[in-house]
């Protein structure tokens, strides 16, 4: 007997759920990620009446529910003890945000920018126990925060060229609360500079890994185009995640007006529904 399909959730912003609610609500609740906290002027402003919209239109959801949190210029691994505080205090406010929404996950960003040859980056011979030093500090206040709300922090890979980094910080934690996030189209385009291909990323990542953003590229540039459209051997990947324990978050983050077509050509694929 083949193992049942796994189940596509998405990513949007708040002011768009009405317009995919009702597909949202399908196999007993599609799993979704918010992406309101990405902007500081949510962050820095009064959120109530965003929650008080996203409740309205998720009432009756009960799927799993996250966010994507704030990313833009803050790298966890900076040597900066001020720099640290700053993107924890970051941290801590958009965890606050995901509290409020009944939220249950929130996507940080990998401190594993790539400068380098894939083999020699980040590696323990270059730095990496120091790099994850300074990710603990940056997080020292923000998991403790993350655990008493309820909430799994998932590191997605950005420049990864090499999945270990990224693997050896979140074992580091030895925390249920820290897990690995692939976003495919990344590591599709990181397979150009000579790192694994995304289904490769499962297989290394293992039970570590609890979410996905599903996008696709040309390998040129981070396009988030519909599953399809791009060179990512999605075969492979969903093939890769049949081996898991568990089914991680699959989450598409493509263009907002390209969610129905990245959803209609992966089910019309038969690798997922």
């Amino acid at each position: 007997m083949k193992p049942p399909l796994p189940v596509l959730g998405l990513a949007l912003p708040i002011e768009r759920l009405l317009e995919f609610r009702p597909w949202l609500l399908e196999h007993g609740g599609r799993d979704l990620e918010l992406q309101d906290a990405v902007r500081p002027e949510v962050l820095d402003g009064d959120w109530q009446p965003l929650v008080a919209r996203a409740r309205q239109a998720l009432d009756g959801y009960t799927g799993r529910l996250g966010i994507h949190g704030p990313y833009d210029g803050l790298w966890m691994a900076s040597f900066d003890p001020f720099v640290r505080r700053m993107i924890a205090e970051r941290y801590r406010r958009a965890l606050e945000f995901a509290a409020d929404l009944g939220a249950s996950h929130m996507v940080i960003h990998s401190p594993f920018l790539f400068f380098g040859h894939p083999q020699m980056a980040h590696t323990p011979g270059n730095g990496l126990e120091r790099e994850i030093e300074w990710v603990h500090d940056t997080l020292q206040t923000v998991l403790p925060l993350a655990r008493n709300l309820g909430l799994v922090l998932v590191i997605e890979n950005i420049r990864d060229t090499n999945p270990q980094p990224l693997r050896t910080l979140v074992q580091s934690f030895g925390s249920e609360q820290v897990r690995m996030s692939l976003d495919v189209g990344h590591a599709h385009l990181m397979q150009q500079l000579g790192g694994p291909a995304p289904d490769q990323w499962v297989k290394e990542a293992g039970p570590l890994l609890a979410h996905l953003h599903l996008q696709d590229n040309d390998g040129l540039l981070d396009r988030h185009w519909s599953p399809g459209q791009g060179g990512v051997n999605w075969r492979a990947l969903f093939a890769a995640l049949q081996t898991l324990p568990s089914q991680p978050r699959l989450i598409l983050e493509v263009r907002h007006e390209q969610l129905p077509v990245a959803a209609q050509w992966l089910v019309a694929q038969g690798l997922a529904c």
